[in-house]
């Protein structure tokens, strides 16, 4: 996982923001033109297109071309990175507050045991 520390690295920094967040989201019901994906935002389409791109740099998407119609698709291989990441350190972190709960439970019982 370490040689793809840079693209993990785009990858935290595209889900960074709430509105692509729910671009994903609605890209995880299926392909979506990209006026169909600005539709619930107010912002402005070249504001939006931006987002759009830090998407596609950060490998959640890729778009093609429809005639004059612009198509977003997921790329589900990002989301697959960024969970191993999350899930790496979740199964870390738990092993370790596993442990300390066992601590606590054994010095509350040398506790009992000397009074």
């Amino acid at each position: 996982m370490e040689n793809k520390q840079p693209q993990l690295d785009r990858a935290f920094a595209a889900l960074s923001d709430p509105t692509r967040r729910a671009v994903v989201a609605r890209l995880c019901l299926g392909e979506a033109s990209v006026s169909e994906l600005a539709e619930p935002f107010s912002i402005g389409l070249p504001t939006f297109l931006k987002h759009i791109r830090v998407l596609e740099d950060g490998g959640f998407l890729e778009t093609r071309k429809n005639g004059r119609v612009r198509v977003c698709a997921l790329k589900p291989e990002a989301l697959r990175q960024t969970d191993t990441w999350l899930s790496e350190h979740l199964r870390l972190w738990t092993a370790r507050l596993d442990r300390m709960e066992a601590h606590i439970q054994r010095r509350k019982k040398e506790i009992r045991n000397d009074e």
